[in-house]
């Protein structure tokens, strides 16, 4: 009964009949809050973006970079799963249909039914940091989980006044008895801490290849949103800042790592030059995708490659926060790989996923954005590794979404930033 009263409130326009295209009534958006994000622009072969870029000066360097044409394909509805989250980050599915859910504060995880009942959290990883020192991030099951039922998750902790770094740790899930046995951290970031950082472009998004070895992204930990902070970490290669990390399941440097016998550089690094990256999901194919927070513009969409250097602060499609240049004021360098995609002004891209299912069998193979600054999920149809059009989806809603997973059952779930978790299934 409670479930079905906070659809008629924090979710009535679920089940109200509202179309992806209106915008439900609600509390007027004060200065700087995500919903005066103005209304997607929904006509069939124009951009959504209907505002002006950031970087005046800016343009995209081959076709189809940014600004894709909207594509409608089909339509879907919500079902309301449960309002009682509190600051939920990502979600895991497990094999009885059931989901592992994490909570950024204060540091929990718990299980969630297919119906959105809610465990208490899981015990066994306070031991990991004091109380109210505990930040969760992503939590994923390993790919042998049915044997080993392990599950590893990525973590923080608040050393001091905004000090921490990102870190990753796996247990074992013992469901019936709502704990996690033998936690044990396989990585911690480098340096530890950065500088005043707290709470600021961490990453920690979790994905597993098909070989079984896991990637993990780590923002460049700029809590002051200073390129030259920037520049000091996420260039050099003696630190995991600003980084995608490549780790056999123990944590080790995978094998293939291409600065894995370089004197002086992090053997666990794969890719670098990242700012703040907060989606990661591989393809049927095995293409790696990336996306990340631009400063003010730019935001991207990368495909992750072995070695390669994405230009953070260096280049970048976006302007400093205060409203000048970055750096140089550059777009492009060579050597520096460009985003297959970016966005100017930004959706503040979120969880990322490539979807494969067969409720909405037109969508295989699309890639599923969340967003917080954008208010919703983006659906980016691809050719050839280039997006031919782009749909944004649940924007009226008006909220801010962390993540978006597609289930086994071939729905997409999606986790609003405070506390909602939900699903879209055929209309």
């Amino acid at each position: 009964m409670m479930r079905h009263l906070f659809v008629a409130a924090a979710l009535a326009l679920l089940t109200s009949g509202l179309s992806a295209q209106e915008t439900p009534p609600g509390p007027a958006p004060t200065p700087g809050d995500s919903r005066d994000f103005p209304a997607p622009r929904m006509v069939e072969g124009l951009s959504f973006e209907v505002r002006p870029p950031e970087k005046a000066d800016d343009r995209p360097l081959f076709p189809q970079q940014t600004r894709a044409p909207y594509h409608k394909l089909l339509s879907y509805k919500l079902v309301a799963l449960t309002d009682k989250l509190h600051l939920p980050w990502s979600i895991a599915f497990l094999p009885d249909a059931k989901m592992l859910v994490s909570e950024k504060f204060p540091g929990q995880i718990r299980i969630v039914s297919p119906n959105g009942a809610l465990s208490p959290p899981l015990t066994g990883i306070e031991e990991l940091a004091p109380a109210h020192k505990l930040g969760l991030l992503d939590v994923v099951l390993a790919p042998d989980f049915s044997k080993s039922h392990r599950v590893y998750f990525s973590f923080f902790e608040n050393l001091g006044p905004a000090y921490s770094n990102t870190n990753l740790a796996y247990a074992k899930l013992d469901e019936a008895a709502g704990s996690l046995h033998d936690v044990t951290v396989i990585y911690r970031g480098v340096p530890s801490p950065p500088v005043r950082n707290f709470s600021a472009k961490q990453g920690g998004r979790i994905v597993f290849a098909p070989d079984g070895s896991l990637f993990m992204s780590v923002g460049d930990r700029d809590g002051n949103n200073k390129a030259d902070y920037a520049a000091a970490l996420a260039q050099k290669l003696d630190n995991d800042v600003g980084k995608i990390i490549h780790l056999t399941q123990d944590g080790a440097p995978a094998p293939d790592n291409p600065f894995l016998h370089t004197p002086g550089v992090r053997p666990e690094i794969w890719a670098y030059g990242i700012r703040s990256p907060e989606g990661l999901a591989f393809a049927a194919d095995g293409t790696l995708w990336e996306t990340e927070h631009g400063p003010r513009g730019g935001d991207e969409l990368n495909i992750i490659r072995r070695g390669k250097n994405y230009g953070w602060p260096i280049i970048t499609h976006g302007i400093d926060y205060p409203g000048g240049p970055v750096g140089e004021g550059i777009v492009a360098k060579p050597g520096l790989e460009q985003p297959v995609y970016y966005w100017d002004p930004v959706i503040a891209p979120s969880g990322l996923a490539v979807y494969r299912g067969k409720l909405f069998p037109r969508w295989d193979g699309d890639l599923l954005v969340g967003a917080l600054r954008g208010l919703g999920v983006y659906r980016l149809k691809l050719r050839n590794n280039k997006v031919v059009s782009e749909e944004p989806l649940l924007s009226a809603l008006k909220t801010r979404i962390r993540d978006v997973r597609v289930g086994p059952d071939g729905a997409v779930y999606v986790v609003g930033e405070q506390k909602l978790l939900f699903k879209l299934v055929p209309q």
